[in-house]
């Protein structure tokens, strides 16, 4: 099993960007909950959002609430995270997961059976 993420890059604040994380090696992920973490330097890696089987189940973090939207398109196994508003303390590596269970993501520190490479957003001031 491989979660490649991409679509990171250098913005200015106030700007988007898409990372999409491409799942491979299962026929499907539509059983898994899926998940965004980042990890910026010298702090701990922190769960973003994270969304099960329908876009109602989808959760995120205080500090993104209402400017960052995750998706998943399980026929196609690829995970979103639209990012708009982005603001300087956003940068970060970020990286996706993905577990049967919510308690692997959610636990401190976490522990998905499948973590993705890491793609990193910077935001310029």
């Amino acid at each position: 099993v491989q979660l490649q993420a991409s679509g990171g890059g250098t913005v200015q604040a106030g700007g988007s960007l898409r990372l999409s994380c491409a799942a491979s090696g299962r026929r499907t992920f539509s059983d898994h909950v899926m998940a965004w973490f980042r990890q910026a330097p010298g702090k701990e890696r922190e769960l973003v959002a994270r969304i099960f089987r329908s876009p109602s189940s989808a959760n995120y973090a205080d500090s993104v609430q209402g400017r960052f939207t995750i998706s998943r398109d399980d026929a196609k196994n690829i995970l979103y995270l639209q990012m708009n508003g982005l603001r300087p303390d956003d940068t970060a590596v970020h990286y996706c997961a993905a577990d049967r269970t919510f308690y692997s993501i959610v636990v401190r520190p976490p522990t998905p059976a499948y973590w993705g490479q890491g793609t990193q957003v910077t935001v310029s001031s």
